[in-house]
């Protein structure tokens, strides 16, 4: 699949559960430009790229191109600075449902949950 964040993560590794969630470990690149602008002198992620990052990573384990329909409960809970905290573990647990893929998030370091979201994708 086709990333529009290009360079932005790394996929480090991922497992599939019994229950057909993923748990996907990535690590952010903290040269990327995004964090020049995002913030200078004190970079944080930007939320709409971790959202980028969770479709990315759904198109990936389902093999579909998807169209974000809805998102609700989307709750930003920490702020991820790609300096102190770069490795996140993503869950996702995914169900399909005829042409439309509903998903739902929660993204950590250590301990901490820095994400939580559900999300609606249309199958394209």
């Amino acid at each position: 699949m086709q990333t529009i964040l290009t360079d932005f993560y790394t996929l480090e590794g991922n497992e599939k559960s019994e229950n057909g969630s993923f748990t996907a470990r990535i690590t952010l690149n903290q040269n990327h430009e995004i964090f020049n602008g995002h913030f200078p002198g004190n970079p944080v992620t930007p939320g709409v790229c971790m959202m980028q990052i969770v479709k990315e990573l759904t198109e990936e384990f389902t093999g579909n191109k998807l169209f974000l329909k809805s998102a609700s409960n989307v709750k930003f809970m920490a702020i991820i600075n790609p300096f102190e905290t770069p490795n996140l573990t993503m869950q996702l647990d995914i169900k399909e449902i005829e042409n439309e893929v509903k998903v739902k998030n929660t993204t950590v370091f250590g301990e901490t949950i820095a994400l939580k979201m559900s999300v609606n994708y249309s199958k394209i």
